[in-house]
């Protein structure tokens, strides 16, 4: 058996649940603009995806960015979006903490490790099984500044995406 053939039948299977909104809010509060597409091509050639499933709020005006997302390879899992207002100003809120987790123990027989992309203490109880499963290869926190203090204790399991911001902001 060749080299190669070896290196194949050990890669594990990993799979990506990306928080979009805590991805890309946590990016932009830090002043700076994540490129999505490099974000997929350093997840593979990082750490070697099978799947990247990306959490979003849908809302139809979007349609060209699902597109261009989709493109990038990612597999993108809709919440409905709900408007309202605060102080004046309209907001819309899609929350994927449900879908997200719901997703993840769905597909949990179909891959070795995972990695989870958020900072929100939300998916502590996701993060805590998974590491308890030994199937936890990452945790990417979006900003080292600001990130639930209950993902503390797998912070030797994180990468902080503020280190990447080089190879990963849009020019």
């Amino acid at each position: 058996m060749g080299n190669e053939m070896r290196q194949k039948q050990k890669r594990k299977t990993i799979y990506a649940f990306i928080d979009s909104q805590n991805l890309n809010l946590g990016v932009l509060s830090q002043g700076w603009v994540l490129n999505f597409y490099k974000f997929y091509r350093y997840l593979s050639d990082q750490y070697h995806i099978k799947r990247a499933y990306l959490f979003i709020g849908y809302i139809h005006s979007n349609k060209k960015l699902y597109a261009y997302l989709k493109d990038c390879g990612y597999i993108l899992i809709f919440k409905p979006t709900l408007d309202y207002n605060k102080y004046k100003k309209k907001k819309i809120k899609g929350n994927v903490d449900a879908e997200l987790v719901l997703h993840a123990m769905i597909n949990f027989n179909k891959f070795d490790k995972a990695i989870i992309v958020s900072g929100d203490g939300d998916f502590y109880c996701l993060v805590d099984y998974l590491h308890k499963k030994n199937k936890l290869l990452k945790i990417i926190i979006p900003n080292q500044k600001s990130y639930s203090i209950l993902l503390k204790e797998f912070l030797n399991n994180a990468v902080f995406v503020t280190s990447l911001k080089e190879k990963l902001k849009r020019r």
